[in-house]
């Protein structure tokens, strides 16, 4: 479940980093569709967007480019580096979305505190009508992966937005 208590933004940005394997597909372009949503909405001052990888391998790449293509043909440019996540993250994010269960479980692993660990969520438990209970890795599949990936994307972002908006 989605964290049920908003953090106090105390004046600051909303912080939300969205978190994978390896940062090369599905949370840099979770990342990318939600910067570009947020600023369709005149939002892009209210928050501080970022993704991460839950392994080092990719560090300081680019996204894949299967997904960087798939994503230009819908107007999104993929342009982040690839980073693993840090122990500063769980202190300074107010929401941190992994894409599978096996990232939620990996993370809540890493999480120092309950606190911490209560920021850990899945992206589709923000949206009602998801058809899916995670983001798909795309990773070794075909086309049809990485265009699943961005149809659950739009679909659930807009929703994350509105239950995270400063009000």
């Amino acid at each position: 479940m989605p964290p049920m208590t908003h953090p106090q933004h105390e004046g600051r940005p909303v912080r939300v980093l969205f978190v994978c394997l390896g940062n090369i597909c599905r949370s840099p372009s979770a990342e990318a569709l939600f910067r570009h949503y947020v600023a369709s909405q005149g939002a892009s001052e209210d928050y501080e967007i970022d993704s991460a990888g839950l392994i080092a391998h990719h560090q300081g790449e680019l996204p894949d480019g299967r997904m960087r293509a798939h994503a230009a043909r819908r107007g999104y440019t993929l342009d982040s580096r690839s980073r693993p996540i840090t122990y500063e993250d769980f202190f300074h994010f107010d929401y941190i979305i992994g894409m599978d269960e096996a990232n939620r479980t990996r993370l809540l692993e890493l999480a120092p505190t309950e606190e911490a660990a209560g920021k850990v969520s899945l992206l589709p438990e923000w949206c009602a009508e998801s058809p899916r209970d995670h983001v798909p890795d795309p990773y070794y599949g075909g086309a049809e992966g990485f265009e699943h990936v961005l149809d659950l994307l739009e679909l659930c972002l807009p929703s994350l937005y509105e239950k995270t908006r400063p009000t």
